[in-house]
């Protein structure tokens, strides 16, 4: 018996080697879809407010700061879930963004401007969300 080969195989073949695969470089997030998935864990309650201090300016904290108590985003049952983020920029070195955020049935919109400082660094300047939930059908 050998044990080399399938039961019932009579031949010498052996499967070819696999060749390697290229290696990939790992996709660059965009600012506008990494500060949507911050700007979402501060509003669902996930993260402090304070997370954000660093990556904000002008009243963009202050929004933050007088949305996130309310966790706006957050939902009693799936959590929520970027479920589309799309940018423009309008000027070098701006970006205005939207994200639609999921939960379920549930499904809002965000909106979100970003710049960019001198030290090219990008900082949100400005956040927005959708004034009521709607039903997605």
């Amino acid at each position: 018996m050998n044990r080399t080969r399938p039961a019932g195989r009579h031949d010498a073949r052996r499967p070819e080697t696999v060749p390697s695969q290229r290696l990939r470089t790992p996709r660059r997030v965009r600012p506008h879809q990494w500060f949507a998935e911050r700007l979402l864990a501060v509003l669902s309650g996930q993260r402090p407010v304070h997370w954000m201090l660093g990556h904000t300016i002008g009243e963009a904290y202050d929004q933050l700061a007088e949305l996130a108590p309310a966790t706006p985003l957050r939902s009693r049952g799936a959590r929520p879930v970027i479920r589309m983020c799309r940018g423009a920029q309008p000027a070098p070195g701006v970006v205005e963004a939207c994200a639609s955020i999921a939960a379920g049935e549930q499904v809002r919109a965000m909106a979100f401007r970003l710049e960019q400082g001198p030290d090219l660094r990008w900082r949100c300047a400005a956040v927005e969300l959708g004034s009521t939930p709607a039903r997605h059908p």
